[in-house]
């Protein structure tokens, strides 16, 4: 391989390295901490409540029960009678756009702006 093709080949790597580095950058810091956790029940608004205040909440519905716990800004679905357990074992949320979903229960905890609207879209 002669040396014109190979610093052809490491320039070219450079820039997508470059191009990748920034994309991630954009979408890092674009990202907005959310304020309410709006929680819905078969499809209906059953609550909301605010990211800044360390809480224990027994959602029950005719599908079954979810236990949400907001702590330390976070929103998190610690237990739920549903019986594949899937919405448990999803991460903790507390960006704008984030859910927390329970599909056999009909349960849905999404992270929203302060006025109640999804920042991201």
């Amino acid at each position: 391989m002669d040396k014109k093709k190979l610093l052809h080949d490491l320039i070219l790597i450079a820039v997508c390295l470059f191009v990748s580095l920034a994309l991630w950058a954009v979408v890092a810091l674009s990202k907005e901490k959310g304020e309410l956790v709006v929680v819905t029940v078969n499809g209906e608004e059953y609550a909301r409540y605010p990211l800044s205040e360390d809480r224990e909440e027994i959602i029950v519905s005719e599908n079954g029960k979810n236990v949400l716990v907001i702590k330390d800004g976070y929103a998190d679905m610690t237990d739920a009678t549903c019986p594949d357990g899937l919405c448990v074992r999803q991460h903790r949320i507390n960006e704008s756009g984030e859910s927390l979903v329970c599909l056999p229960n009909k349960v849905t905890v999404t992270v929203v702006g302060g006025d109640g609207v999804d920042i991201i879209g």
